[in-house]
């Protein structure tokens, strides 16, 4: 098994469950409704659609970074998108969108070679698979704040 097919079922784990850790991401998403994802049960900390938001604007910034080679940073509100339409058909769209800047993450992934997870990403210190692999931490440490949001929402 290559590195890279070992890298995306970390991520898939991490997505989509199967992580030994416990729920992956989108087991924590199933039974959230819009008005839950919109809500703030703790104060100056994001609510679980900010998050969700955030999670894919990461992996779209990672797909980016490998495909086109080139450097980039998300600022302010591409960091952590406002949420625009609160409503139930929003927050459906917006699993939807995380769904596919995930798939298209993984979808990369699978096709480099170990020679491309060596290479530096442009603008950083690390290489691919060390980001790649930041990248399944990312999203199983903003689960952990779902997880908790949820909670703190009950």
């Amino acid at each position: 098994m290559s590195e890279a097919t070992r890298i995306a079922e970390q991520l898939e784990n991490a997505f989509q469950g199967g992580a030994w850790h416990g729920p992956a991401l989108l087991e924590l998403l199933a039974d959230v409704d819009a008005k839950t994802a919109a809500t703030r049960p703790l104060p100056n900390a994001h609510s679980i659609w900010e998050l969700v938001l955030h999670i894919a604007a990461w992996d779209d910034a990672v797909n980016r970074r490998i495909v086109f080679r080139k450097p980039v940073q998300l600022k302010a509100r591409k960091n952590f998108p406002p949420v625009v339409d609160k409503s139930p058909a929003g927050w459906k769209k917006t699993i939807a969108y995380l769904q596919e800047k995930h798939m298209d993450l993984l979808k990369t992934v699978r096709g480099l070679s170990d020679a491309r997870l060596r290479e530096r990403v442009p603008g950083k210190r690390y290489n691919i698979g060390f980001m790649l692999h930041g990248v399944a931490q990312h999203e199983l440490y903003h689960a952990g704040q779902i997880a908790l949001l949820k909670k703190a929402g009950l």
